[in-house]
C-alpha cells in the first residue's frame, strides 16, 4: 500500500518562523504583512496594483464588480474550469455564456467567442487552464473590437506567461489563488492584480465591507463583503513569493518525469500539450488524457484502481455546464459543449507537488500502466 497524496504544500522553516512572528505581534490582520505581501505580487507579476484577499473566488467576484458587470449581463467563459470562473458571474445576476475549448491547449477556443457574442455581453473571463495562458492576443483584439472587458482567471497560473508579459496582467485585471494544491500557498487566499487605479481602489474597499481608505471602522461607502486575509496568510505567501523561482523549477522537474516515463511506458496518453510559441506554462496540476478507446466507466475504474494503492487522483475538470445547479438553472444537457465533455471523460489528474519524488513518480506510472494493460 502506497502513500501519495494528489497535492502536497511545500512549507519550510522559513515560513512558520514568519507565521509565528506574526502570532507574537499585535497585527493579525489588517497589518504591515497585507501591503508586504501585495507589493511582492505586484513585482513579481509587474503590475501596478495588488489586491490580496481571502480566496480566489473572492478575487473574481470584486473583479466582476468592480468592472460594474450585472444584473442581465452577459459574460464569456469556459465551461473547462473550476467553478468559480463562472459562478463569479451570477453572484451579480449576469449570464456566464460558455464557448467550447480547444482540443490541443483545453482553454477557450477564441475561433467561437465572436459568435458568442450579443448585445448583452459586457465580458470575457478566459481560464488559464492547468498554468497554460489562453490565446490572449486573439481575446484582447476581441474585446477592444467589440468594447468588451477582460478577467483574466490565472488562478492557475502564477509564473505562466505570454510573450514575456504575465500571466493576468494582459486584461482589465487578473486574479491569482493560493489554495494547498497552487504554486504557491497562503493556506486560503487570493489576489487581483491590475493597472487600472480605480479598479483597484474599489476592491480595497470591496474587500473590507464597503470602507473607504480613511474613514472609520463603522463608516461604509458602498456595498462590501468580509474578504479579508489575514496577516497570518499574507506572511506565509511573502516567504512562498520570495522562493517562487525554486518553487517553479521544482514543478517542472516533476512534469519532465512524468513526461520522460509516460513517452517511454504509455505512449498512447496524452500528456498536457506543449506551449505554444511565445507562451509558457506554470504547472499547477499532472493531468493526463486516456486514449479514445477507454470509457468513461473504465477511467473512472482506473482512479478506482489507484486510489485502492494508495495514490491519490481524481477527474478534473467536470463540465461546468454538466453540474446540477448549471443544468437546473439554464437548462444545460449533454452534447452542448462536445469538446469539453470529451476531455472531461478522459482525464486524469495524476499525484503533482514540488517534492514529489522521482521514486513515486515511477510507481505512479506503473501502476497506471499495469491497470490500462489489464483492460485491454
Amino acid at each position: 500500500m502506497y502513500n501519495i497524496s494528489l497535492s502536497k504544500q511545500d512549507i519550510t522553516e522559513r515560513e512558520i518562523s514568519a507565521v509565528t512572528d506574526v502570532l507574537r505581534s499585535n497585527a493579525l490582520s489588517l497589518g504591515p504583512k497585507l501591503p508586504e505581501f501585495e507589493s511582492k505580487i505586484a513585482g513579481f507579476v509587474g503590475a501596478k496594483y495588488a489586491v490580496a484577499v481571502n480566496s480566489g473566488t473572492s478575487a473574481l467576484h470584486l473583479c466582476v464588480r468592480a468592472l460594474g458587470i450585472s444584473d442581465g449581463d452577459e459574460v464569456i467563459t469556459t465551461p473547462f474550469s473550476f467553478i468559480a470562473s463562472s459562478n463569479c458571474v451570477i453572484f451579480e445576476r449576469a449570464k456566464p455564456v460558455f464557448v467550447d475549448i480547444e482540443p490541443d491547449t483545453l482553454n477557450i477556443d477564441v475561433e467561437q467567442i465572436e459568435k458568442a457574442i450579443t448585445p448583452k455581453t459586457k465580458a470575457i473571463i478566459p481560464v488559464h487552464v492547468f498554468g497554460l495562458p489562453a490565446n490572449m492576443t486573439a481575446i484582447m483584439k476581441i474585446a477592444e473590437k467589440h468594447n468588451l472587458v477582460v478577467i483574466e482567471d490565472s488562478c492557475e497560473a502564477l509564473g505562466a506567461k505570454v510573450d514575456n508579459k504575465s500571466a493576468g496582467t494582459i486584461g482589465d485585471c487578473g486574479t491569482f489563488a493560493f489554495y494547498p494544491n497552487k504554486q504557491i500557498t497562503t493556506g486560503e487566499g487570493g489576489i487581483i492584480v491590475t493597472d487600472r487605479e480605480d479598479v483597484a481602489q474599489l476592491a480595497i474597499s470591496m474587500r473590507n465591507q464597503g470602507r473607504d481608505e480613511g474613514m472609520g471602522w463603522l463608516a461604509h461607502s458602498r456595498l462590501g463583503y468580509n474578504y479579508r486575509i489575514s496577516d497570518i496568510n499574507c506572511a506565509l505567501g511573502v516567504v512562498q513569493i520570495e522562493r517562487i523561482d525554486e518553487i517553479l523549477a521544482a514543478r517542472e522537474s516533476v512534469a519532465g518525469k512524468y513526461n520522460s516515463l509516460i513517452s517511454e511506458e504509455i505512449p498512447e496518453i496524452i500528456p498536457l500539450c506543449n506551449p505554444p510559441e511565445g507562451m509558457s506554462r506554470s504547472w499547477f496540476v499532472y493531468v493526463v488524457q486516456l486514449p479514445e478507446r477507454f470509457s468513461v466507466e473504465q477511467r473512472d475504474e482506473i482512479i478506482k484502481h489507484l486510489r485502492s494503492t494508495g495514490i491519490w487522483c481524481n477527474n478534473y475538470f467536470p463540465p461546468i455546464h454538466l453540474q446540477p445547479f448549471y443544468v437546473n438553472e439554464f437548462g444545460y444537457q449533454k452534447g452542448d459543449f462536445p469538446v469539453t465533455e470529451k476531455v472531461s471523460e478522459h482525464t486524469i489528474a495524476l499525484p503533482f507537488y514540488n517534492r514529489l519524488a522521482d521514486n513515486d513518480v515511477e510507481i505512479i506510472i506503473k501502476e497506471l500502466k499495469k491497470k490500462m494493460n489489464g483492460m485491454m
